[in-house]
């Protein structure tokens, strides 16, 4: 059985395929294909609340390319999911009909309710009976989802993110409902493990040197990314630590909002599992799937 999740983000757009089979009893999930395309769709929606011209054509010839890898590896279920900047975008619809009509690839715009739902359809191997706080930072919102004994707590999407914060226009009221959901929660928890989520901070995890096999982030290790990346100018993140030009900008808003949250449930440790949108994508569609193609 082969799948494709599309993840059409503020900062970027992704597409994974991946291929599933059994062996001796063992399901298997294996990446044949990954590709990112940095198209900076906030970056116009977030200050015009359109996307423009120039990317809506660049955008069409994205999902063409797409639909043809789609096409080529035979894949049996796709599904494509638009975020924040298509959501609030006034021709987001528009362009999303478009991509269909002329391409036959649906695109499903989706809240920030259904985003952290799929989000975690991908992390519920990691969830005990331990407190856990889950923070997924995209580029133009944040998801917060809160977890006990196994159980969702709560889940809420608030509307600020790494590309929506770089001209500093995320408003002092959205900062504060967030921390003060965090805390409604978790206000008299104990030894609360955090989740990370999202490119931003799969790279500061990077940039950690991590032991091997190692996937925690300590909050002081944290600070001290931030701290160093801080020193350095645009070009030097870009030239020194091999940062793609649209990682080098947001990585440190995004990396603050980590923090702050972080803080406002005195976290001091964060699970980061390289995982998102497209992961519980693919499972959505292998439960989808399961019963009607059988795995070789």
């Amino acid at each position: 059985m082969k799948l494709a999740a599309v993840d059409i983000g503020s900062n970027a757009i992704r597409m994974q395929i991946t291929s599933i089979t059994q062996y001796e009893g063992v399901i298997k999930f294996k990446r044949i294909e990954y590709l990112r395309f940095p198209l900076r769709l906030g970056l116009d929606v977030f200050n015009t609340q359109k996307i423009t011209e120039g990317n809506r054509r660049k955008f069409i010839k994205l999902m063409k390319a797409f639909k043809i890898l789609i096409d080529l590896y035979e894949v049996d279920d796709y599904m494509a999911c638009a975020t924040s900047a298509m959501r609030e975008s006034v021709n987001g619809k528009e362009i999303a009909l478009e991509v269909k009509e002329e391409i036959g690839l649906k695109i499903n715009i989706i809240d920030g309710n259904k985003e952290a739902e799929l989000i975690n359809k991908s992390l519920n191997k990691f969830f005990d009976e331990k407190t856990y706080l889950h923070i997924d930072v995209g580029g133009g919102s944040t998801e917060v989802n809160i977890y006990k004994n196994r159980v969702k707590l709560s889940s809420k999407s608030f509307q600020i993110g790494s590309v929506r914060s770089l001209d500093h226009k995320e408003a002092t009221s959205v900062w504060n409902s967030m921390e003060d959901f965090v805390q409604k929660y978790l206000e008299n928890s104990h030894s609360v493990i955090s989740i990370g989520t999202g490119g931003n901070i799969n790279k500061i995890f990077e940039l950690s040197l991590p032991r091997k096999n190692k996937r925690y982030l300590d909050v002081e290790k944290i600070e001290y990314v931030l701290d160093q990346l801080q020193k350095l100018t645009f070009e030097e993140r870009v030239n020194k630590l091999n940062l793609n030009h649209d990682r080098a900008d947001v990585i440190i808003p995004a990396g603050k909002i980590y923090q702050r949250i972080m803080k406002a449930a005195n976290s001091k440790k964060m699970l980061v599992p390289d995982l998102g949108l497209k992961d519980g994508i693919i499972q959505v569609l292998y439960e989808r799937n399961k019963t009607k193609k059988p795995l070789i």
